[in-house]
């Protein structure tokens, strides 16, 4: 049977991390759904400094591999799945780049065909997200997100998607850098669509960066949501509202000529009081450490190497 393979050019980013006891499998299913539907496309591995022997395993599939064109971007050190994403996306030149943020395929291999088809009804950026429970934090994280945002795209969890040039050359001619890239795709402008499927996932290969993660999830909140505006609020209005108690409590005083015995109340309201303020100095803090490292921070992520397995 003939298949009329798809002319477009496809990148396929895959972020990995010590992950030498899948990859080989998810490189060779990836692999099979592109060659089956492509003519021509590129396979990028982001090797986040890992410490195992997941390199090994690219190279290893590589060599058997008589089609597939894989290159192997070698960050300089652990940078996270954001950074390191950012720079297989910028060194993919797919006319349409799918984005492998986990390895784990716990759905059918058609979900990857079915992601893309769907893009090619004028959705310029389309995700695969599972039908499983989430972890609490991530519940947490974006019941918050999606509660304080003003994008009417709601963030879910997501296990690859596809994104267009399009999309591509829109979000990096409004971000100078991009700290979380679900975030900036939701409030890019251009039509968003999901892919739900059933999870079958069977493995636990995910490893949880936790400081990274923690990190990305305070800075989208506080650069794509108002929560911190309205948390910032509330503690102001809240101390003025005590301010103005304190004031009608001393008027109190001095009218019915009571002796002043305050001083623990006094001093109980001044570390409410600099307690907040100091609460609002560390939310601003943080705005200005986020500015200055959009703004003058050149290089967001590090390369160390490039290597090229195509044969």
């Amino acid at each position: 049977m003939v298949i009329n393979k798809e002319k477009n050019f496809v990148s396929a980013v895959i972020y990995i991390y010590n992950n030498e006891m899948y990859i080989k499998n998810t490189l060779e299913r990836i692999n099979r759904k592109l060659s089956d539907n492509f003519e021509k496309y590129e396979i990028i591995c982001v090797n986040d400094n890992s410490t195992d022997k997941s390199v090994d395993r690219i190279k290893e599939f590589s060599n058997k591999s008589e089609q597939a064109v894989i290159t192997i971007l070698n960050m300089s050190y652990h940078q996270g799945l954001e950074l390191s994403m950012n720079a297989g996306i910028d060194f993919a030149i797919g006319d349409f780049i799918f984005e492998f943020d986990d390895i784990d395929m716990d759905y059918n291999d058609e979900i990857i065909m079915d992601v893309y088809n769907k893009s090619l009804k004028g959705f310029d950026i389309v995700s695969a997200s599972p039908k499983r429970k989430m972890k609490k934090t991530s519940k947490l994280f974006y019941k918050l997100f999606n509660s304080y945002s003003n994008n009417s795209n709601k963030l879910k969890t997501e296990t690859f998607r596809v994104v267009s040039r399009r999309a591509i050359n829109r979000v990096q001619s409004l971000n100078k850098t991009i700290p979380y890239r679900k975030a900036v795709y939701a409030n890019c402008g251009l039509k968003l669509e999901t892919i739900y499927y059933n999870s079958n996932l069977k493995n636990n290969s995910k490893y949880l960066d936790n400081d990274t993660r923690k990190e990305v999830a305070i800075e989208s909140l506080i650069l794509f949501t108002n929560i911190t505006y309205r948390a910032s609020l509330f503690i102001t209005l809240l101390m003025m509202l005590g301010i103005v108690l304190v004031g009608l409590y001393t008027i109190f005083i001095f009218i019915s000529k009571k002796p002043v015995q305050g001083w623990t109340t006094t001093m109980l309201f001044l570390s409410i009081a600099f307690f907040a303020i100091f609460a609002i100095l560390a939310v601003i803090i943080k705005y200005l450490s986020i500015i200055v490292e959009l703004i003058f921070k050149k290089q967001e992520y590090m390369i160390e190497s490039i290597e090229k397995l195509n044969k």
